[in-house]
């Protein structure tokens, strides 16, 4: 009986004791979703109630704006990508084998440097209008009608062009692991090209469809740069004008947990959508779709259509940048673009090595653990992903700004010491800001890749007297690195890229290249812009080329 009890007690004391790792990916979980909470406790408890005042005047406009453009750009990316991925799938024409791989580079444009460039290529000055009053003997605007640039239907161009490769690169891999016998029995039924799309190829991509449109509509709401430069109206220039020009942080809050709202129902829908349908090989031998080669005019046709996206969306923008930034000459030397790429490394380094160190142990620790509260966090993580850059920026700097006057007071009266502003005079908040918006990213590779190593691994591991961290620094580390890699190259490349989180929480005088690019671009300097946008869309091309061969593979 007594022994009975001793095995009871320590089996209790066991469940009751501190479990470092278990610990550790607690605390991480609650800090990356601490922002968000902030959020969302400034909106219920701001000092000034504005919210009455936002519904009778510019909430519903931004609202407004927000649908438009979220729908328009869905509307548009779903059909150019969908339309884009069926042909390269199905077809063989002229230049098809590299506008596979040219078709994704898009997404090494950031949509705020789209924006510039198509204003400098449309603007009445530029190549195009200068041009026709050349050809046509036009001499002013009054000769002639020309489409106004900075508008909402140019903001949903910009945004569809660098946007559309979500679609096409979901909807490409679900076009090809459908089996090419539902296509041959279709034929044989009768059905024509138009058929075989709409009857068959799009009800079975349709989970990838409803998965990539969903996340284009969630860049959408979140973006900044194309939005301010077209003076769109939008719920994130809300926030900015809420908060900067109107210093009410309860309000932005407030504006910022109707984009947090619209985000999560975005997810909530996308996720029923994949619930709803599926659908299962039901042969037993999978055989791969065999494209049709196209000749005379519908192979010109369907080089057209594949090629247009990525003139617009890649060779447009980067022609219009290269052109100023090899004009730009001692520019490349200016002493604050240099300063602006060693901030750029410094942070996006920086972040890049924290959230893979953070996700790696927040992982390993919910796999070593069996303890419930940190596998339900787990998930939770990857809200931070969808919550856009100028909604993290209000949940952290009002937060970190009062412990940073908290922390400064203290150390004053305890050390009689003036230690400034820590937290939100340096660079730490936007490395806080980039962890959290990009976290998702670097769960998403160490618990892929650690789920592929055979559980035998670490067990032998662990039977052979290895530790915990010595298992983690032995078997798992070395397996994984490869994926580890990526997950940093990923995480740097979107912080290089990341600009209204950057805008809010910066200290004074501190640029990155993407806020360089901004503040010249808004001075319509972009001969001054350029260098640093070509050397973010450098950066970006790095993420593009290995997700084009991680694909390929």
């Amino acid at each position: 009986m007594v022994e009975q009890n001793t095995q009871v007690n320590a089996a209790a004391r066991r469940r009751l004791a501190v479990d470092p790792w278990s610990a550790g990916a607690v605390v991480i979980a609650v800090l990356v979703l601490m922002p968000i909470a902030a959020v969302v406790w400034m909106a219920l408890n701001p000092a000034d109630n504005i919210w009455p005042h936002l519904i009778r005047t510019t909430l519903p406009r931004y609202l407004a704006n927000s649908g438009v453009l979220m729908a328009s750009v869905a509307v548009l990316t779903a059909a150019m990508g969908t339309g884009a991925a069926w042909l390269i799938t199905m077809y063989r024409f002229p230049l098809s084998r590299w506008l596979e791989w040219l078709l994704l580079l898009p997404l090494a444009i950031p949509a705020y440097v789209g924006a510039y460039a198509l204003v400098d290529f449309l603007e009445y000055a530029g190549p195009v209008q200068t041009g026709l009053r050349e050809v046509f003997g036009w001499t002013s605007a009054r000769d002639y009608w020309f489409p106004e640039i900075r508008s909402k239907g140019a903001a949903v161009v910009v945004l569809s062009m660098a946007l559309y490769p979500y679609v096409y690169l979901l909807t490409r891999a679900a076009f090809r692991e459908q089996s090419g016998c539902s296509y041959e029995v279709a034929r044989a039924l009768g059905s024509g090209p138009v058929s075989l799309f709409l009857r068959v190829g799009l009800p079975l991509a349709r989970p990838a469809i409803a998965a990539a449109t969903a996340i284009v509509m969630m860049e959408t709401v979140s973006d900044f740069g194309v939005v301010e430069y077209f003076a769109v109206q939008t719920l994130t220039t809300g926030i900015f004008a809420v908060w900067l020009e109107g210093g009410n942080a309860g309000g932005a809050a407030q504006i910022a947990s109707v984009i947090l709202v619209l985000v999560l129902a975005l997810m909530a829908l996308e996720k029923a959508s994949r619930r709803r349908l599926r659908f299962h090989a039901l042969a037993r031998h999978h055989r791969p779709i065999a494209p049709i080669a196209l000749r005379g005019l519908p192979a010109l046709a369907a080089t057209v259509a594949c090629a247009l996206p990525f003139g617009l969306g890649f060779v447009l923008p980067v022609g219009v940048i290269a052109d100023h930034a090899l004009a730009a000459g001692d520019g490349w030397l200016d002493p604050g673009l240099l300063l602006a790429l060693g901030n750029t490394v410094t942070v996006g380094g920086l972040a890049a090595v924290l959230t893979v160190a953070a996700a790696l142990f927040l992982v390993y620790g919910v796999r070593l653990t069996g303890r419930a509260l940190p596998k339900m966090l787990l998930p939770v993580t990857t809200i931070g992903y969808a919550a856009p850059g100028a909604v993290l920026g209000i949940g952290l700097l009002v937060p970190m700004a009062a412990a940073d006057h908290a922390l400064a007071d203290a150390a004053e009266r305890v050390l009689g010491l003036d230690i400034g502003l820590v937290l939100t005079g340096s660079a730490v908040a936007i490395v806080y800001a980039y962890a959290v918006r990009f976290f998702a990213i670097a769960q998403g590779a160490a618990d892929a890749a650690m789920g592929r190593i055979r559980p035998s691994l670490p067990m032998a591991a662990r039977s052979l007297g290895r530790t915990a961290r010595g298992t983690l620094a032995a078997v798992y580390l070395p397996l994984i690195r490869g994926s580890v890699g990526t997950a940093l190259l990923l995480v740097f490349v979107d912080s290089v890229k990341e600009l209204p989180a950057t805008l809010l929480l910066r200290p004074f005088n501190f640029n990155t290249l993407a806020t360089r690019v901004y503040e010249k671009a808004s001075l319509e300097n972009l001969g001054d812009a350029a260098p640093a946008a070509l050397l973010v869309i450098g950066v970006g091309l790095l993420a593009v080329l290995l997700l084009a061969r991680s694909s390929r593979a």
